[in-house]
């Protein structure tokens, strides 16, 4: 199936295997808990076991340097593309009010972010993280 859109997120990639797999998964939930029509039947095998559904579209994870991550979030902005955010402050919180409270100290331009999720068009979103790179 081809789609026309593309979720991707982008990491920060100096974060330790631990703190990208985290920002992954919060900043996945912040993309597919804004598109409708996005979450798959739900998995049975053949034993008849029911598992829960999953995203239907493929997801992209980047890295790229802290400083460009400021970067995206401004050219999501400019082209009107609303992204999950995730910043340095959120490791050392314990739940989802709290890291709200942490987000809302900063100004935009200067969030200490280490995470980006969007979910648009493909060329947009290319456009948005180019210089990113693939996530090895």
């Amino acid at each position: 199936m081809e789609f026309t859109t593309k979720i991707a997120i982008v990491v920060a990639d100096d974060l330790l295997s631990w703190q990208k797999l985290n920002v992954v998964a919060f900043l996945t939930s912040g993309v597919i808990g804004q598109t409708d029509g996005i979450m798959g039947d739900p998995y049975v095998d053949g034993s008849g076991e029911i598992y829960n559904p999953l995203c239907i579209q493929p997801i992209v994870i980047l890295t790229a340097k802290r400083e460009k991550l400021n970067t995206f979030l401004a050219r999501a902005g400019r082209r009107g593309v609303k992204p999950a955010v995730y910043i340095e402050d959120m490791f050392s919180t314990g739940h989802d009010a709290a890291n709200r409270e942490t987000v809302a100290r900063y100004q935009s331009a200067d969030l200490p972010l280490v995470g980006l999720a969007l979910r648009a068009d493909r060329k947009e979103v290319d456009k948005i993280f180019k210089g990113a790179k693939l996530h090895s």
